[in-house]
């Protein structure tokens, strides 16, 4: 018994000293958002040294009293922190649906007006996957109209010798051609005959 009357007196004692310091029963005090892990064991230890004191028969009463405020302190401070967390929880929620909400706004407004770049007096925006977007220079469509305009010509001409042979006036113009081209060089060999037999005759 003077045993269980001394570990009495020295739990009071110890009670004592921490409410004059503040020690762990000041963490019961504190507000459950400014509580850091160092009060969550403090309140631990308050809790189990008053489970403790329920064995003494003299005091039991009083410790339980004290301890069934403790215990009720601490489902407030549990209570507090699950209705914050969950209110926290919601308004993330919140806003986590308004920025997305936002983002697909913009996302829309990006698409349906697409900024556009701010050009030079020679340039302009090509739609990529326009099929009927341009495909070639300037220059290059001059060039190829150049070689259609000469094809053309060239046609032409075609055309008309065609239409020459044809008729036959080509074949007459040939066969004039080609008389007039062998007498030019009969008449040459000719010339050419007389030439050799004058030097001849001056050499004799």
């Amino acid at each position: 018994m003077e045993q269980g009357r001394d570990g009495e007196e020295e739990l009071e004692e110890e009670e004592e000293d921490e409410e004059e310091d503040g020690g762990p029963e000041s963490a019961l005090e504190k507000s459950p958002f400014q509580l850091t892990a160092a009060d969550v064991y403090d309140i631990s230890s308050v809790v189990g040294r008053d489970l403790l004191q329920l064995r003494a028969g003299p005091q039991l009463p009083a410790a339980r009293a004290r301890l069934q405020f403790r215990i009720v302190r601490v489902l407030e401070m549990l209570e507090a922190l699950v209705s914050e967390s969950s209110v926290a929880e919601e308004q993330l929620r919140r806003e986590r649906d308004s920025l997305r909400r936002e983002l697909e706004q913009l996302r829309e407004a990006a698409r349906g007006s697409a900024p556009q770049p701010s050009l030079g007096p020679d340039q302009m925006v090509i739609d990529l996957t326009d099929p009927n977007r341009p495909r070639f220079t300037l220059q290059e469509l001059r060039d190829v109209l150049q070689e259609r305009n000469q094809l053309k010509a060239q046609l032409l001409v075609v055309q008309e010798e065609l239409q020459c042979y044809k008729s036959g006036i080509i074949s007459q113009k040939r066969d004039q051609t080609e008389e007039l081209e062998k007498e030019a060089s009969g008449s040459s060999a000719g010339t050419s005959k007389d030439s050799e037999e004058k030097t001849i005759i001056k050499r004799l």
